[in-house]
């Protein structure tokens, strides 16, 4: 199971959905891990993948 690189919390469990668009792909969706950690995903159907992430946030606590 892929996890955050940052802190190790499992990708497949975030904390936060930001936003959520559809496109041509599926769907692009921006959520948020528990560090603060802003993520990209493409979502097809059920299987969800990360495609871009940022860092973590100066205060994770700010993001939540």
């Amino acid at each position: 199971m892929p996890c955050c690189p940052y802190c190790g919390w499992p990708d497949d469990d975030p904390v936060t959905t930001v936003s959520r668009h559809r496109s041509a792909a599926g769907a692009t969706v921006w959520t948020r891990c528990i560090c603060g950690s802003l993520q990209t995903r493409v979502q097809r159907g059920a299987a969800s993948v990360v495609c871009a992430r940022s860092r973590p946030a100066a205060d994770p606590a700010a993001t939540l």
